[in-house]
């Protein structure tokens, strides 16, 4: 058992089971293997690759040095600041991660099955005061809820059955504190490392399976009369393994502990969940795609962000970071004409996996993207020369909140580019009270929304109503639809049509109307 002192968190005697982190290696889904089997099989593979308990041996791979290198720091550049918290590191093996947590954290608490690795990370980091070391098979960890900050784990899901993860993730979900975090990193698909092995009991996962899992599960906290549960704050993949090992199967999570809404988003347990399940589906999205153009699911398609992008006057190797990027055209577009670096986010997973698709025919390694959301995302202040984003702030419900982020990961001179839905005073007609409690938006007149980034420090602030260009997209894209009616309904149906068409007549009569307006706002940073 293991229990918190005043210092940290300290450990009384546990016996190793089968479990271990940092390791890639190859195998199916084991559920149906009996328990006993599967833990001696554990047991088995994993005395076998920890006898000099070095970096290979940990990362099942030749090229570990090397890799530790280049993937260390990008994974550590994912991670919340961690200043006063209390971590538990999850599979810390030899400590490759745990001498970075410690610099950063009050108490770091590592634990790990092996004991030549959990020995060996004890020899190198026991000498600083905030840190805990515990040899443990994770499935029988015990901690009080609400005692723990921030939790780590790197390679370590792979090595329980399906059973045993769900068990583990709501474990977990009652130790953090509300507002704490998990991050854990997974060999999705397959197999990554290269060093050979006979036994090799791993069970792989997708990264969808990863995702649905965690954001479904709930706990109870009867004290606070509340359900919990976990909101991806980013999903992506780890590019060194992309750029070194042409393997796009490892993926990194970052969740925070949140309050469940007993009234959330239309039935859905989180707004992910309603964007993917409802809003953009994947056939909604490729429906959208068809009526704005290859690439792209806002308003104008490619001629609208041709024009807008234009503005920006962008120089070959600066950053754009494309907040609701969608399925990347816009980004694609950047990059290859003007030689810019861009990073894409996406709260739909739906989306970013088509992106991802599409970013792996277009070989541009200049385009990254990833699932997350913006107001919990973080980023080093003066990170990017461009934020862009193109018709999904009206998600957004605190805009000035996001202003701000927005200002801090600007570099001096930096721009802000953003289009997005507004609206014009109120009262509204039924209808569009209707419509904006149905999406679940937040709108504001384009001169509030100006105003929201004035206050969040911007200057040269230029907020125009688009609204005439929005009206006279609209009318050529139904044209265009019409145009193309008969090799629409037959990629989709004539119900699909239908429903695109209508809904484009109906953003038309909300804009004729006058409720609904569109916003284009230019602002810089001094």
């Amino acid at each position: 058992m293991a229990r918190l002192s005043e210092h940290g968190i300290s450990s009384s005697s546990m016996s190793p089971s089968f479990l271990n982190s940092n390791s890639t290696s190859h195998a199916g889904p084991f559920s149906a293997v009996p328990e006993l089997k599967v833990r001696d099989q554990m047991t088995k593979f994993w005395k076998e690759h920890s006898k000099a308990a070095t970096v290979e041996e940990m990362m099942l791979d030749s090229r570990a040095q090397e890799m530790t290198q280049h993937e260390l720091p990008e994974i550590l550049s994912m991670l919340p600041a961690l200043d006063g918290f209390r971590v538990l590191e999850l599979g810390a093996g030899i400590g490759r991660y745990t001498r970075h947590l410690l610099a950063r954290a009050a108490h770091v608490t590592a634990v790990d099955f092996m004991e030549s690795f959990i020995e060996k990370n004890r020899q190198d980091n026991g000498h600083h005061s905030n840190a805990t070391f515990i040899q443990a098979d994770v499935t029988k960890l015990d901690f009080p809820d609400n005692s723990i900050d921030f939790i780590f784990s790197n390679w370590l899901l792979m090595y329980l059955s399906d059973d045993e993860v769900k068990s583990f993730i709501q474990k977990i979900l009652a130790w953090l504190r509300p507002g704490g975090f998990l991050f854990f990193r997974e060999s999705c698909n397959h197999r990554s490392g290269d060093i050979k092995r006979d036994l090799n009991p791993t069970c792989y996962r997708t990264d969808a399976q990863y995702s649905h899992l965690v954001t479904s599960l709930q706990v109870e906290e009867p004290e606070a009369e509340q359900k919990f549960g976990f909101d991806i704050v980013l999903r992506k993949k780890v590019q060194t393994y992309v750029e070194m090992k042409n393997n796009p199967n490892q993926i990194c999570w970052l969740l925070e502990k949140v309050p469940r809404s007993s009234s959330a988003q239309n039935g859905f347990s989180t707004f992910q969940q309603f964007l993917d399940n409802q809003q953009y589906t994947s056939r909604a999205i490729l429906r959208y795609e068809k009526m704005f153009g290859a690439g792209y699911v806002s308003t104008g398609g490619p001629s609208t962000t041709k024009e807008f992008v234009d503005l920006l006057n962008l120089r070959p190797g600066q950053k754009v970071l494309d907040v609701g990027c969608g399925i990347g055209g816009g980004d694609f577009y950047m990059a290859k004409t003007f030689g810019v670096e861009v990073l894409g986010l996406d709260l739909s997973d739906n989306m970013v996996e088509i992106a991802m698709q599409r970013a792996a025919n277009e070989k541009l390694p200049s385009v990254q993207f990833e699932v997350a959301d913006a107001t919990k995302r973080s980023f080093p202040e003066g990170s990017f020369d461009v934020i862009y984003s193109r018709d999904t702030i009206l998600h957004i419900d605190d805009k000035l909140a996001l202003f701000k982020r927005f200002h801090s990961w600007l570099k001096p001179g930096g721009q802000l580019l953003i289009s997005d839905y507004c609206c014009r005073e109120k009262p509204w007609t039924p209808a569009f009270e209707a419509y904006v409690r149905q999406r679940g938006y937040v709108l504001y007149t384009p001169a509030q929304y100006g105003r929201f980034i004035e206050e969040a420090g911007f200057c040269k602030v230029r907020a125009e109503d688009r609204t005439a260009q929005l009206m006279q997209v609209i009318e050529s894209e139904l044209q265009r639809a019409e145009a193309i009616r008969g090799e629409f309904t037959e990629e989709f149906s004539e119900e699909d049509y239908s429903a695109i068409a209508n809904g484009w007549r109906e953003k038309l009569q909300r804009s004729n109307s006058g409720d609904q307006r569109w916003g284009l706002f230019h602002a810089t940073k001094e």
